[in-house]
């Protein structure tokens, strides 16, 4: 049982994932069908909801991902992917109908009975692009919700989703999204709870003294943060604050920082948005030059040569994905 004593992690991490769901798509497909995702700016995420059926998730240097219902996939960083029927790349899909109810697009296979179902749209961070607790999660965040003890929380506001978005009923696009928005907090939090990213960053926020370094880090990633600041914003000595982040993260806490800078920035360079001294500059270096080499230090690559990389796989995976429905 947890000590009440302890600080409430998520309660203090909550204020810094808050999202805003766009609901985009609502699929009913069939055959071969296949659909390409661009990537998207730093401060979007995509997700796919699978309420019927089973979906394939291609990413361009990874193998294929399987989803079926009841699973949610989130891709935090916007990456550039492909969902489409197990098993069908290099096929021909059937042509696809859409039409829009308001803003939300309708999309189904024609001419074949639909055996799967999708709801697809973006999600926007509202702290980010500074948002260092989002570059900490991982490319791909999956909730497999299907007959496991999340099914009881998770399926209603799933259902709750699907139905609306399928009822065309009056206001219920503004429903769903207040439905997509809790449910993915709760995904933020279940996955939290079982996976603390960035070496230790949950166990950290499980301590109060902790917890203050880190969301002062977080919400000001540009101040030039030294020892004693974070100390003081702590409101523990020197010592103790490194012993403290030692034990939880096993990293001393100006480490700890300069890794979720990096990791800010990898997810910059992926995206293609901002110059190298635009991004150099959010994540705290004076100079390029300074975070070049910091940056090839953790990655074993250069930022230039990572972004150049992350074009050209962008590049194929649009050439890979056609034929395929395509969308923005």
């Amino acid at each position: 049982m947890t000590d009440p004593a302890v600080y409430d992690a998520l309660s203090g991490l909550a204020p810094l994932l808050r999202v805003r769901p766009e609901l985009e798509d609502f699929c009913n497909f069939g055959g071969a069908w296949s659909s390409t995702h661009e990537p998207q700016l730093a401060e979007w995420a995509m997700f796919h909801i699978v309420t019927k059926g089973s979906v394939q998730l291609d990413r361009p240097g990874f193998g294929p991902l399987h989803l079926d219902a009841g699973d949610i996939l989130l891709l935090p960083h916007g990456d550039a992917h492909t969902v489409r029927a197990p098993g069908s790349a290099g096929h021909a899909g059937p042509p696809v109908a859409v039409h829009y109810r308001n803003t939300l697009r309708v999309q189904a296979s024609v001419g074949i009975e639909p055996d799967t179902q999708l709801i697809c749209g973006r999600l926007h961070f509202e702290a980010a692009p500074q948002n260092l607790i989002v570059a900490a999660l991982p490319d791909v965040v999956v909730l497999r919700v299907g007959a496991s003890p999340l099914a009881s929380r998770f399926s209603p506001l799933m259902l709750g989703i699907r139905d609306e978005l399928g009822s065309d009923r009056p206001g219920a696009a503004a429903i769903a999204k207040d439905l997509a928005s809790a449910l993915f907090v709760m995904m933020l939090r279940a996955h939290l709870e079982v996976s603390a990213p960035a070496e230790g960053l949950l166990r950290l926020l499980n301590q109060r003294m902790t917890a203050q370094a880190v969301l002062a880090m977080v919400r000001d990633p540009m101040r030039a943060w030294t020892l004693d600041a974070l100390a003081q914003t702590a409101a523990a000595s020197r010592a103790t604050l490194v012993r403290a982040f030692r034990k939880a993260a096993g990293v001393a806490p100006l480490a700890f920082l300069a890794d979720l800078r990096l990791g800010l920035a990898r997810r910059r360079l992926s995206s293609g948005a901002g110059s190298m001294d635009q991004i150099a500059a959010e994540v705290g270096y004076q100079s390029s030059a300074a975070f070049s080499r910091a940056f090839l230090r953790k990655y074993g690559v250069r930022p230039g040569k990572l972004r150049q990389d992350a074009h050209a796989h962008a590049l194929q995976a649009r050439a890979d994905a056609c034929p395929a429905t395509e969308r923005t």
